[in-house]
């Protein structure tokens, strides 16, 4: 089989299995699972790393660099969601003047 192929049979595969997933979780966890589901997204940062220092094609290192840009955005928006949704949970100060 042509690896194309492959590749969007486990796409398409993956789409399937994660929307029948995530319809499953009650609304009230879907804010933590996708924090934390961001913050382990972080290994993505690795395959893009990977992808962006192979000097075999050029094409290939610029597909590279924008993933390590949008997996960092993703990363550092689950840890600020997560840090948000955390400080919900805190004690208030009351203001002594």
């Amino acid at each position: 089989m042509d690896v194309a192929v492959i590749g969007l049979t486990v796409f398409v595969l993956a789409l399937f299995a994660g929307f029948e997933i995530i319809s499953k979780v009650p609304p009230t966890l879907h804010t933590p699972l996708m924090s934390g589901a961001n913050a382990i997204s972080g290994v993505t940062i690795v395959g893009a790393l990977l992808a962006a220092g192979s000097e075999q094609d050029p094409l290939l290192a610029g597909l590279g660099f924008a993933a390590v840009v949008f997996a960092t955005i993703n990363v550092v928006g689950g840890f600020l969601v997560t840090h948000r949704m955390l400080a919900m949970f805190r004690p208030r100060r009351k203001n002594r003047r």
